[in-house]
This record gives structure tokens, sequence and C-alpha cells, in this order.
């Protein structure tokens, strides 16, 4: 089973996939957004030539746990990609992905131009990767 991790932003989505096995996440870049008819072409032809069964969404949670304008916005741009592409989409509390994604590049080295390049994807990663151990027995 494949499953997608996005990390959805007004400029930019981190993109994650997970292995066959569903277990492990790995990192599949950053898609810069072109529009909705476009962004959404570009995310039901990897969902298709991918395989992919389940989309995973970070849902970006106000810090007391309540939905604002970027969870809506979220929400309805995976909506309308469920509805493209004929998958179920699946929400995970994205509130500190970011910061943590931030964390690990800095121990990494990262510098904070490099960092940017690749937050996103990291995000998506650990976004779609905590999914993924929530399934766990």
């Amino acid at each position: 089973m494949r499953f997608l991790g996005l990390d959805v932003g007004d400029r930019r989505i981190g993109i994650a996939l997970s292995d066959e096995t569903g277990t492990v996440a790995q990192g599949r870049g950053v898609y810069t957004r072109q529009g909705e008819k476009e962004d959404l072409s570009y995310f039901v032809e990897l969902c298709r030539r991918e395989r992919v069964e389940k989309i995973v969404v970070g849902l970006p949670l106000n810090m007391d746990g309540s939905e604002g304008e970027q969870a809506a916005k979220v929400r309805a741009f995976a909506e309308a990609l469920s509805e493209r592409a004929g998958l179920p989409v699946e929400y995970l509390d994205e509130r500190l992905t970011t910061v943590e994604a931030d964390r690990v590049l800095s121990q990494a080295g990262f510098r904070e131009k490099k960092k940017r390049k690749v937050r996103d994807e990291l995000a998506a990663v650990l976004i779609l990767q905590a999914w993924l151990d929530s399934r766990r027995p």
C-alpha cells in the first residue's frame, strides 16, 4: 500500500511517499504552486503514477486546537484533490512539524537558505511518518 503525504502551503507543497509496505515515509521534493487547476492535475497524475491508495494531509491547527483560515484553505485543496483523484484523504495535526523540521535541519548544519529548500519536504515526511506510525499496533 502506498500513501502520499502533503504539507500544503500557499506557495509550496512538500511531498512524501511511503514505501510499498506502507511503513517508511520518503521525501519526494517540493512542488511550487501554479494555480488550482495545475496543482490538482499534478497531484492526480502523481497519485496515478505512484499507485497511491490514500492521501495524508497535514492540517495546520491553531495552538488551541481550533481551525483557522489556513486550515480551511488546506481542507479545500485536499477535498478537491480527493474528489479529482478518487482517493480518500486523512488529516494529521501538523501544528509543530515545521518547527520540528527546522530543528532537525539546524542540527544537521543546514544554513537558512538551504533550509528553505528542504523544509517543506521534511515537514511532509514528518507528517506522513507520524500517520504511518499511528497505524501500527
